[in-house]
Formats: C-alpha cells, structure tokens, sequence
C-alpha cells in the first residue's frame, strides 16, 4: 500500500487539502492531518454541508466522557471534583442548574439497562435510575469493582458495556515502554514486562455482581498502552479500541530516529479488540509508513526489524502520530445521513509532543464502517477546537475534544476537557 502524502494548510474556518490516494482499502495512514470539512456550522466549529453545531454548555470543568439518556438527560464525569462532586447531572440537556454527585473523579461514565456506571481511576460504580432517568440514591453507589491500579500515569478507567452483562475496563500502563527505569535513556526493557499483569489492557468484569477485585476480572485483550477510547460495537458484537502510542523514540535513542521520526511515530491504533488479542506494547508499536509492527528499541530493535512483532495482533487502520484518541462511539440513530450509519466517531484530544512539527488533532473524525470494519478512509468530522491554526500548532489551544455522546433524536455530543465544553450536532440538510 502507497503511503498517504498530504499537506494541510488552514485559515481560521477554510482549509485546503492535498492528498494522494491510496492504493488499498480500510489502511489509510496519513502523516499529519486529515482533510478537514468545507461548512461553517454553529459556535466557531467547522462541520460538513447540513451539519450545525449548539453549545449546550460552558465552563462545566474538566469534563471527560458523557452520557445521555433516552429521554436527553446529559451525565458528565469530571477529570477534577468541582465542588467536592464528580459527576454532573443536566436534566433534559439543560445546563442551566446541572445537579452534581459523586465525589471522585475520573473519566469513564455509560448508561445502560436501567444504570448509570460510573468510573474513579480505580474502581467502577453503578447507580440505579429511576423513571425520570434520574439517580436513585446518589450517595450511594454499588461498587462493581475495585482495586484497580493507579499509579497516576494513563489511569484513566474509561469503560463500555456489551449486551451480555459484561464490563470492560481500560487499565492504561503506568509507563511508556515498561524500561526499568521509565524515559530514562538507556534504560533497557523488562523483559517479559511485569505490568501486563496488572495493567495494558482491557479487564471484562460482570455487571451483576457487585464487590468484584482486579482479581475476579478476565484480561480480555493485553497489549494496549492505554486505551481510553473503547466502545462495544452492537452490531456486530465485537469490542473496539483506540491506543494511546509510545513517546521518546528520538530523546531516547537519537541514534536511530530522527526528531521528524520521533513526531511521526508510532500511528495512533484502532483495534478491533477480540478476547485474547494480543497488540503487542511494550514489545513492538506500529510504524505507519512500513505498515508493520515493529520492534521496540529498548527491547533490541533498530527501527526496521520486526522480529517477536510479526506475529503480534495489527490494528485494522491507522492514525498520525500522538493525536491522543479519547473516544469512541458507533453511530446508531437515523437523523445523519446514510453514510454515517454503524460508522465510528472518534475525538483526538490533540497532541503536545510532535515537536518540530506542528502540534495537531484537536477534532472528531468519522471512519465507515463495514460489517466491523473500515469501508474507506477517515474523514475530519467537526474541527475548530483548537481556535486558531496558531493555537493548533502550539498546543496551546481553547479547546481538547474528549467524550463523545449520542441523544436519543440521533443527535451527536462531544465533551470538551480543556474548559468544560459541551456542544451538540445536528442534521438539519437532505
């Protein structure tokens, strides 16, 4: 497959795209960013023809993933307690006097079958909802599992639920290449790597039972840096998952990768996680340009060699270096147009290390989807996030994209965790 080639360059509301196709299906790997979309729509964001945005609400804190209900109520999780809670509440959407309980933080938040579930960054909880979609007992929430690791780095336990009474659990890595001296140079990997046991990967639990450890749970797919973005894919009943890639490969070895390699490696991977897949981190990331996994430095590689990584689970495409996916979610309503229908949306909460290049991601982009799989390449869904192409660059932009929501009229949501965003999506074109 060809390399995709292709340059962006951006006003504040237009952008122009060159890019050269690719020669095969369902593995499009561009170096930078994608094409972004032609249409001006809504609160300073950028949406394809007939898409418009409204901001639901502002200044909530550091929100992180969302959920809403079948009658519009939007729960948020809060990376940060504001004001000793949680967990936000915006009945019917309104964020004119939200409700808040909960008092831990974290990011991972659904509601399903009658519960609101509901992660700290080491545990999950679930509430009872009443009629209204309402918590019952706020102050008192069933534990469901405990006792996760949380050593600070990639603790985020976001989470998705299937349709048999299962819970899976994003365990992140407490370290970017399981050295035993993390980011330290020349510091050699562990070998075999001590926190799979524990961590890197997605845990599955049982929703029923209450009172659950990290003992009690399956290590349902291993291999996996961190992946925040999860979502269970309904329609063909399979879990999915986006990875967070490795950093350091030019600081730590600049004797076999350049600063541009060190920007443009590893791809940003979306997984199609089955129980017992394998992808390979700490041992092995994926290089976009060569479409294959390779073998890590710290464990002996020099760049180019796959060795142990040839066998090793591939994800099904591939996205630009360090764009930080944070979620995920199948698209199922009826008010977008066709072509959305199944296909998965994905918000890159934007990259801070892929310096001398300019920072880049800060948006939602859409993937289609056939029969669980991609059906053609990723396009920039809603974009402006950043605020500026200078904010963009630097990183220092106005807003991160962070969870991703779908309303009960087929209405998108995306959660911004820099200020407290909340912007809805809708189809208004034929």
């Amino acid at each position: 497959m060809k390399t995709v080639k292709w340059y962006l360059s951006c006003l504040f509301f237009t952008c122009v795209i060159v890019v050269s196709a690719c020669a095969e299906e369902n593995k499009n790997i561009p170096d930078t960013t994608a094409k972004l979309p032609a249409a001006v729509a809504g609160p300073g964001l950028t949406l394809p023809d007939g898409f418009t945005a409204t901001t639901v609400a502002e200044n909530l804190g550091r929100v992180r993933h969302i959920a809403v209900s079948s009658n519009g109520n939007i729960y948020a999780k809060l990376e940060r307690l504001k004001d000793g809670k949680g967990i936000l509440l915006l009945k019917g959407g309104n964020a004119a006097a939200p409700g808040s309980f909960g008092n831990y933080p974290g990011t991972g938040i659904a509601v399903k079958d009658g519960y609101l579930y509901a992660s700290s960054n080491s545990a999950v909880y679930r509430y009872k909802l009443n009629a209204a979609n309402e918590v019952e007992n706020p102050g008192k929430p069933e534990t469901i599992v405990k006792g996760l690791t949380d050593r600070g780095q990639h603790n985020a336990k976001s989470i998705t639920l299937d349709d048999a009474g299962n819970i899976y659990v994003n365990i992140g890595a407490p370290s970017n290449s399981c050295q035993v001296q993390d980011r330290a140079v020349g510091s050699k990997g562990q070998d075999p790597c001590p926190i799979l046991d524990y961590a890197g990967g997605i845990w599955q639990f049982k929703v029923g039972t209450p009172g659950q450890e990290f003992k009690d749970g399956v290590r349902y797919a291993t291999g996996i840096r961190n992946g925040v973005a999860l979502s269970w894919n309904s329609s063909v009943n399979e879990l999915y998952v986006l990875q967070h890639g490795r950093d350091d490969l030019h600081r730590m070895f600049d004797d076999l990768y350049t600063v541009k390699d060190n920007a443009e490696l590893p791809a940003e991977e979306f997984l199609l996680a089955k129980k017992g897949s394998n992808f390979g981190w700490p041992y092995c990331y994926y290089d976009g340009k060569q479409e294959k996994k390779i073998l890590a430095p710290e464990y002996g590689g020099d760049g180019k060699t796959q060795g142990r990584c040839e066998g090793v689970d591939k994800p099904i495409m591939a996205f630009p270096a360090h764009l930080a996916p944070n979620a995920l979610l199948f698209y199922t309503g009826s008010q977008f147009p066709e072509k959305y229908k199944n296909g998965a949306f994905i918000a890159f909460h934007g990259s801070w290390n892929r310096a001398p290049e300019p920072q880049a991601g800060f948006f939602v982009v859409f993937v289609p989807m056939k029969n669980g799989y991609p059906n053609g390449e990723w396009e920039v869904f809603a974009d402006g996030f950043a605020g500026s192409d200078e904010k963009r660059a630097s990183g220092r932009v106005d807003y991160r994209p962070c969870g991703l929501a779908q309303g009960p009229d087929g209405a998108l949501y995306v959660s911004d965790d820099n200020k407290g965003n909340i912007w809805k999506i809708t189809y208004n074109g034929k």
